[in-house]
C-alpha cells in the first residue's frame, strides 16, 4: 500500500472511529489497510468506543416486517440519505435483522447481541457496514405481536419489496375472522396514525400539554374565562377523538367511525382492537 492510500485510509478510519492519526496508522499496518478489520482491531483495543458518525442525524431508512404462523414483528432501521437506504448491503443487512428481530421476540436490546449468519454479533456487523458505506446507521425500535388474545394484520405503504417500506402498521383484533376488515383496519392505522385505541390509552401529559397549548392560544386571541374553559373543553374532546383509533372518521367512510365500523361486523363476539403500532422511518428522529 503506498503512502497516499495510507494516508487516505488514515482519515478514513479517523472519520468513522474518531481514534487518533498514530492508533489509525498502526491499526491499518497491522491488519494490511482494511479497514473493516481495523476497526475490529480497535475496538479490540478499547479505543474505538463508537463511530463519530453515531452523533449525526439518521432519519430515512427502512421498516420491515416478518411474520410465521399468526405472529409478526417489525423493526425500523436507520440511515442518513434514502440513497443508502436502498443501497443492496444495506437492505441485506436489514433484512436479516428484520428475521433475528422475530426470533429475540422484538427485544432490541437481544438483537444487538444476537449472531448474524457469518459468526459475527449484530454490533460488530453493524460497524463494518458504517465504515463501508460511510453513514450512521442505527437499529432503532421494534416490536413483536404473539398470537395469543387475537389474529395479527398488517401493511405497508410504500413497499420496496415484500414486508419492506416506509410506514408500518400492525394490528392485533379479538374475535375477527375477516381477513379483509383486519387489513383495512390496519391501513387506516397507517394513514391515520393514531395515538392510542381509545382515550385511556393516550398519556395524561400529552393531554395536559395539548390543553396548555389550547388555553394559551385562547387567551391570546382575547377570549376570558369562562368562555377558554368552554372552548378548550370541545378543543381537547376533538384532539382525543381524532387521535383515538375507536373515534376516528373510518378512512373509507367518513360518515362512520372505525367503532362503528366494528361493530357493524361482528357476529356471536364483539370485535376487540387489542393492540397496535405504526411506524413511519424516521419519524420523531
Amino acid at each position: 500500500m503506498s503512502n497516499k492510500d495510507l494516508l487516505n485510509n488514515v482519515k478514513k478510519l479517523r472519520e468513522i472511529t474518531g481514534v487518533g492519526f498514530k492508533d489509525c496508522k498502526i491499526a491499518l499496518e497491522e491488519n494490511n489497510g482494511d479497514i473493516e478489520k481495523s476497526v475490529e482491531f480497535l475496538r479490540k483495543k478499547g479505543i474505538a468506543k463508537a463511530s463519530k458518525k453515531m452523533g449525526r442525524s439518521a432519519a430515512e431508512g427502512l421498516a420491515l416486517v416478518f411474520n410465521q404462523g399468526d405472529e409478526v414483528s417489525v423493526v425500523e432501521v436507520n440511515s442518513e440519505t434514502d440513497f443508502v437506504a436502498k443501497n443492496k448491503d444495506f437492505i441485506n443487512f436489514c433484512k436479516e435483522i428484520s428475521k433475528i428481530n422475530f426470533n429475540v421476540l422484538g427485544k432490541i436490546e437481544k438483537i444487538k447481541s444476537s449472531k448474524m449468519e457469518n459468526g459475527k454479533s449484530v454490533e460488530d456487523n453493524l460497524i463494518s457496514l458504517i465504515s463501508k458505506i460511510g453513514e450512521k446507521i442505527s437499529i432503532r425500535r421494534s416490536k413483536f405481536f404473539d398470537n395469543k388474545n387475537g389474529k395479527n394484520y398488517f401493511y405497508i405503504h410504500s413497499a420496496i419489496e415484500k414486508n419492506i417500506g416506509k410506514i408500518v402498521s400492525i394490528v392485533k383484533i379479538l374475535n375477527n375472522e375477516d381477513q379483509d376488515l383486519g387489513q383495512k383496519i390496519a391501513m387506516h392505522i397507517a394513514a391515520s396514525s393514531p395515538l392510542a385505541i381509545d382515550k385511556t390509552g393516550i398519556k395524561k401529559e400529552i393531554i395536559d400539554k395539548e390543553l396548555e397549548i389550547i388555553k394559551a392560544e385562547l387567551m391570546n386571541s382575547g377570549k376570558k374565562g369562562d368562555i377558554i374553559e368552554k372552548i378548550s373543553k370541545g378543543k381537547i374532546n376533538k384532539f382525543i377523538s381524532d387521535n383515538t383509533l375507536l373515534n376516528q372518521i373510518w378512512i373509507m367512510d367518513p360518515k362512520k367511525k372505525v367503532s362503528d365500523i366494528l361493530n357493524e361486523n361482528k357476529k356471536s363476539s364483539e370485535i376487540k382492537i387489542v393492540d397496535f403500532i405504526r411506524f413511519k422511518v424516521g419519524e420523531g428522529v
